[in-house]
């Protein structure tokens, strides 16, 4: 396992389309969701969850997404419908962030969401640490109610992102990364 502040200066995300199998495995899953379980909770809400989408189910929703696309967008063609059934099937594993809010007198809703993206930084950290790619995604259904719908979320519930999960095809690039210059002040 690498050190951990060379992990942590070192990480970056890994494209789906640049990833292969295999996936995790039964425990290193469970590692990585107890991990992204370990993050700053005032209150001790736990304003998340998870939805672990791995084998058939990232076809099935992929089938969900595309089936609203097609509904919403009657003029896309079926190449752009094929698109949209694959979201979720370059990677073998992908976990959805679930966030909700809970009504309570100190901690607020603002404070919750960020616990959630917490706890999408530690499933991708805890699956990098195990050698694996990773890449926390969104995309327009992620924020689509009928999506949201068709894949069991509840009524308050958001998708605060899809981890993706898998190794890497072959050697990536890293991005540039701001200058340290020009992100930090001094108060």
């Amino acid at each position: 396992m690498p050190d951990a502040i060379e992990l942590l200066k070192t990480r970056r995300s890994i494209k789906p389309r640049e990833m292969r199998g295999p996936g995790p495995s039964p425990a290193e899953l469970e590692t990585i969701l107890t991990v992204g379980a370990r993050v700053p909770d005032h209150g001790k809400l736990a304003p998340w969850r998870f939805l672990v989408f791995e084998g058939d189910a990232r076809a099935r929703a992929g089938e969900i997404i595309a089936g609203v696309f097609a509904r919403k967008n009657p003029q896309a063609s079926t190449a752009d419908i094929e698109v949209e059934k694959k979201r979720l099937t370059d990677a073998p594993l992908v976990i959805g962030v679930v966030s909700f809010t809970r009504l309570h007198p100190k901690v607020p809703a603002f404070e919750q969401e960020l616990s959630a993206g917490a706890s999408a930084m530690n499933l991708v950290t805890a699956a990098t640490a195990l050698g694996y790619g990773a890449c926390w995604l969104t995309g327009w259904f992620a924020f689509d109610r009928d999506v949201l719908d068709g894949l069991g979320l509840k009524p308050g519930e958001k998708l605060a992102g899809l981890i993706h999960i898998g190794k890497a095809a072959g050697p990536t690039e890293d991005r540039p990364r701001p200058a340290l210059s020009d992100i930090v002040t001094r108060f």
